[in-house]
C-alpha cells in the first residue's frame, strides 16, 4: 500500500510443495514466458520508485534495476524484455504510453497499476496533514471512486492489453497493506486511520482481482509475503512517510520487491 523467519521457512517449503504437486504446468508456463517477449507495465510499484538504482534513460519514471520485473527477467533470461512502468501511471497513461511493445510474441506482461486512479497520493497526504475524520472520509471517496469508476478503467486497459497481446500469460499484481496493527513505531496516525488504510488496500486489491479474473487474467496476491513486513513491524519492505524523499513514501524497498512481488510474480508467471 513481512513475514518472520519461521513463517518465510513454512512459506517456502509450502510454494516447494505446490511447485511439486503443479510443477509441470507451473514450468512450462515459466518455459513459455522465458522463450516469447516479457513486457512489464504499470505504476511506481511496478517501476521500483523507493528500491533505488534507477535506470538513468528512464527519466521521471524511475524504473528500477531492483525492481521485480528487473529482477524476473534477469532471473529467466526472456527473448526480449520491454519495462515501460512508470512512476505516477494511471489506466490512461498505461493504454496511450506504455503498450508500443506489446505483440503476438509477447508471451507475459505484468501490471501493476489503479492505485493512482483511486487516489492513493491524496489519500496519504490527507491522513497525514489533516484530521482523522477527513482521512476517513477521503478514503471512503477512494473506495466509492472504486466502484463506480475504477472497473471501467481497468476493463479498459486489460481489453487493450488482450488485444495488442493476444497470447499472453498476464499477471496483474495487487497492493500490499501498509500497516502492521498494534505495531511499535510512531506514524501520526491514530490506529484507526491505519487500519482503514489497510482496508482500502484490501477494497482496491478486491476490485482489481475481480476484474483481472473477469479477463481471464492472474491476480497477483502480495499480501501474504508483506505480511510482518508492514511499516511498524520492525522488518518493513515498504518506506513509511520521508520527508527527505516524498516520492519513496509508501513504496515497497528492494526487498520488497525481492522478497515480497517477485515470489508471486515467480509462482504465476
Amino acid at each position: 500500500m513481512r513475514r518472520s523467519r519461521i513463517t518465510a521457512y513454512v512459506t517456502s517449503l509450502l510454494l516447494a510443495a505446490g511447485f511439486a504437486l503443479t510443477g509441470a504446468a507451473t514450468a512450462q508456463a515459466s518455459s513459455t514466458a522465458a522463450a516469447t517477449g516479457y513486457v512489464a507495465l504499470g505504476d511506481s510499484y511496478s517501476s521500483g520508485v523507493g528500491a533505488g538504482s534507477y535506470i538513468s534513460s528512464s527519466g521521471d519514471c524511475k524504473r528500477s534495476t531492483k525492481a521485480y520485473p528487473y529482477l524476473w527477467a534477469a532471473a529467466n533470461s526472456p527473448s526480449s524484455f520491454d519495462f515501460t512502468a512508470c512512476s505516477g501511471a494511471r489506466t490512461g497513461d498505461v493504454t496511450a504510453n506504455q503498450l508500443g511493445p506489446l505483440s503476438a510474441s509477447t508471451g507475459l506482461v505484468t501490471i501493476s497499476i489503479g492505485g493512482n486512479d483511486a487516489g492513493f497520493s491524496d489519500v496519504m497526504t490527507t491522513c497525514v496533514l489533516q484530521s482523522e475524520s477527513s482521512c476517513l472520509s477521503r478514503i471512503a471517496t477512494a473506495k466509492a471512486y472504486v466502484d463506480s469508476t475504477l472497473p471501467g478503467n481497468l476493463d479498459t486497459v486489460y481489453s487493450a492489453i488482450s488485444a495488442k497481446a493476444p497470447a499472453a500469460h498476464v499477471v496483474v499484481l495487487g497492493y500490499p497493506r501498509f500497516y502492521k496493527l498494534n505495531g511499535s513505531c510512531i506514524t501520526g496516525l491514530s490506529e484507526t486511520e491505519r487500519a482503514a488504510i489497510n482496508g482500502a488496500a484490501d477494497y482496491l486489491d478486491s476490485a482489481i482481482a475481480k476484474r483481472a479474473a473477469d479477463h481471464g487474467f492472474t491476480f497477483g496476491d502480495v499480501r501474504g509475503t508483506f505480511t510482518g513486513h508492514e511499516i511498524c513491524s520492525g522488518a518493513a519492505w515498504l518506506h513509511s512517510l520521508n520527508w527527505l524523499n516524498i516520492g519513496e513514501s509508501y513504496h515497497p524497498t528492494a526487498s520488497g520487491h525481492s522478497g515480497g512481488y517477485l515470489p508471486v510474480l515467480t509462482s504465476t508467471a
